[in-house]
């Protein structure tokens, strides 16, 4: 049996909501494991047959360390059976829900050496009551803009659990 290791960046937690859902459905051994990408570089990438990245968006961007992990481990990541998935509630619309699609998707690619084998977006999550004051109601605003929710007393998720065993399921052939 094979052993995955899933790493993931995450804001608000949803990112690793979907890791854990994604490491339920994989075939792999005991081994396996799911981390936090500021505690990947304690872990012997090269033991692991899979190596699996997700990482969320926040205002637009996915976080630096993403890249500088992706920069230092290029080769490695190449060489190995590999995914990524990206996690942003601008995929919550249909036109915009696939890697081709996806501008934050269209954007990780253009900024990143690494060339993933595997591809998927997930819609995430606005959790209101969770943010402070700024994040709350730069949020609303986003929101406002792109017609989604703005009740701040509310949390919506967006993410289809469907599209996220059907990827974990590609992962295992």
């Amino acid at each position: 049996m094979k052993s995955a290791l899933i790493i993931y960046s995450t804001t608000d937690g949803q990112t690793l909501e979907i890791c854990k859902r994604i490491l339920s459905n994989l075939h792999v051994d005991d081994t396996s494991k799911i981390v936090h990408i500021s505690k990947a570089k304690e872990h012997d990438l090269t033991q692991f047959d899979k190596i699996i990245i997700g990482a969320s968006i926040r205002y637009g961007k996915h976080k630096p360390e993403l890249y500088k992990f992706i920069e230092e481990n290029s080769s490695l990541l190449e060489n190995k059976d590999s995914a990524f998935f990206s996690v942003n509630v601008v995929a919550r619309k249909p036109e915009k829900n696939t890697p081709e699609t996806n501008p934050y998707m269209q954007k990780f690619l253009n900024l990143s050496t690494w060339k993933p084998k595997r591809l998927a977006v997930f819609a995430g999550k606005i959790d209101y009551p969770k943010y402070g004051f700024i994040d709350k109601h730069m949020i609303r605003l986003i929101m406002w803009i792109t017609k989604g929710p703005t009740d701040i007393k509310n949390t919506y998720e967006f993410t289809n659990w469907d599209d996220v065993n059907n990827f974990s399921n590609r992962l295992n052939t």
